[in-house]
């Protein structure tokens, strides 16, 4: 069996803009088990309409090509995400959030997917910073997780899960947070097709098309020699997330069955033409490590030469992420 999972993904057109002193921050869900739907698709039915985006030319002004994503909208189907601390100093702090249903109370209820109740993403408007958080629900259903955001900034957060109620459906919602501070977004990094995180080496082959199911494999290795032996994280042997440039539209795909390396191999179908920071999870010898890569959909593709890998913000390089639990 070598099912597929397709994105589907919210088109929407949204500017971002940036202070000098604000800051707000994004986040990725974990990783989950092969042959599993897409996150980021679940609640969201209507297409959005085309426009320039903010950040670093977001798209191109080509209408939205394929169906819905999530994390576009803070409120949907009914539930909203709530930030008990939409900002937070640079550095080591504590993330609570809760989600309410339409009636203002808090959710208690969730189910089970990819061994969590819900997935927690936060990760920069630069997309510099990817910070994969595993939170911790109290009682009254709040959660809290620690997180590392090196410096000030604009991030995104978003929760990713399927409320236990009949009818439901899964829901991603996305909120700003901001790391107050001096501030400049950092540039794109350049669309390679490798990257490198301590000490592995993972190779990025295929193309994500607008509009058309395609195949990503990523390839990792280590030493320059073929790693076959990747352990499964969240039931998975990997776990990509997208990020698209200028509204942060989250698209979340599991892999197709495989085995444990070196190749993962991912069907996935990009909602426009634009760009994208797609983040590979995987796990080897006890540790999940996070390989990042800029792609061009529709549009040029990725330079075939090897790279070094793009600089993280200060104290916390992008590459490994935080998978903190």
């Amino acid at each position: 069996m070598n099912t597929g999972v397709k994105i589907t993904v919210f088109a929407a057109a949204l500017a971002a803009t940036f202070g000098t002193a604000y800051g707000v921050g994004a986040g990725v869900g974990p990783v989950g088990e092969p042959a599993k739907p897409a996150h980021g698709a679940h609640a969201a039915q209507a297409s959005a309409g085309s426009g320039p985006q903010a950040g670093h030319g977001g798209h191109d002004g080509a209408a939205a090509q394929g169906p819905a994503a999530g994390g576009l909208q803070v409120s949907e189907g009914g539930y909203t995400l709530s930030l008990d601390t939409p900002s937070i100093a640079a550095g080591r702090g504590e993330l609570r959030f809760s989600v309410k249903d339409a009636e203002g109370r808090k959710v208690t209820g969730y189910k089970t997917e990819h061994g969590k109740e819900l997935h927690f993403i936060v990760a920069s408007r630069d997309l510099t910073v990817y910070r994969h958080l595993h939170p911790v629900r109290a009682q009254d259903g709040t959660w809290s997780a620690p997180v590392d955001l090196p410096a000030a900034g604009a991030y995104k957060a978003f929760a990713d899960f399927a409320p236990d109620a009949p009818g439901a459906k899964n829901v991603t919602l996305g909120a700003d947070l901001s790391v107050p501070g001096a501030y400049a977004p950092a540039p794109m990094p350049p669309a390679v097709n490798t990257a490198e995180v301590d000490g592995y080496q993972v190779a990025l082959g295929g193309t994500l098309d607008p509009g058309k199911a395609g195949e990503l494999k990523l390839t990792v290795s280590k030493d320059g020699k073929p790693v076959t032996n990747l352990e499964p994280y969240l039931g998975a042997y990997g776990h990509l997330v997208a990020l698209r440039d200028g509204d942060l539209a989250y698209l979340h795909v599991h892999p197709n069955e495989g085995g444990p390396g070196p190749d993962v191999s991912f069907t996935a179908t990009a909602p426009s033409a634009g760009t994208y920071r797609l983040f590979l999870d995987f796990q080897h010898e006890g540790k999940v490590r996070t390989a990042a890569f800029t792609v061009n959909a529709g549009g040029a593709g990725a330079k075939p030469a090897a790279a070094p890998a793009a600089p993280a913000a200060p104290g916390a390089p992008e590459e490994s992420g935080d998978h903190s639990h």
